[in-house]
């Protein structure tokens, strides 16, 4: 893929969301139409870039790998296309996700990050479904249970519990603000998918 660009943004060495941050604030000082090259390490910015695009309206013209660097190009959209960001309005946090576990509410947990971060450490009984493959696999989420859907960060769940409000999903909550501060139990997938348990993520 050779797609010429028009600036260049070193995202490198952080992780979500300072990939879009960085993209918000330098697509602002743009001209409608012109390219800009996202280069990021973040494996989960290769969701992240594209969900942000899709809905604030710029076109996502794909993402390229070089080694460990993801280079994502975004075309931004004239000013009439631009979309306002929305914010699910459906929240929890998660002192109150925890409490929901520990009585064992009938709740379902779906984790949106990439299978890679997902098998590093994943609250147990959480199923994986990557942002950027959801709306392929809506067949696979209970809709009779309440739907607690998490990220690292935030963003990515936010993305996705719009998404499966607009399906038609009538309880979905949106977790922040994510794994990144989640201290409760977790496991790991190593190869040949055999979990591990561990009392938190930070260990």
């Amino acid at each position: 893929m050779e797609i010429s660009s028009d600036k260049i943004l070193d995202a490198k060495g952080v992780s979500c969301p300072v990939p879009i941050v960085r993209t918000k604030k330098a697509i602002e000082d743009m001209e409608a139409n012109q390219v800009i090259e996202v280069q990021a390490t973040d494996e989960g910015s290769k969701a992240d870039i594209k969900a942000w695009a899709d809905s604030t309206g710029h076109d996502y013209l794909g993402t390229k790998e070089d080694g460990e660097v993801f280079i994502h190009y975004i075309r931004k959209a004239e000013m009439d296309n631009i979309k306002d960001e929305v914010a699910y309005s459906e929240i929890v946090n998660l002192e109150q996700l925890k409490s929901k576990l520990a009585i064992k509410e009938p709740i379902t947990i779906l984790d949106v990050r990439e299978q890679e971060e997902f098998a590093f450490g994943h609250i147990p009984g959480a199923i994986n479904i990557p942002l950027g493959e959801i709306e392929d696999r809506f067949d696979e989420i209970d809709k009779t249970k309440e739907l607690h859907v998490i990220c690292r960060t935030g963003n990515r769940s936010d993305q996705a519990a719009q998404r499966l409000a607009k399906k038609g999903y009538k309880n979905v909550k949106n977790v922040i603000p994510g794994m990144t501060k989640w201290d409760g139990p977790t496991e790991m997938i190593h190869e040949g998918g055999k979990t591990d348990d561990k009392n938190n993520n930070n260990e």
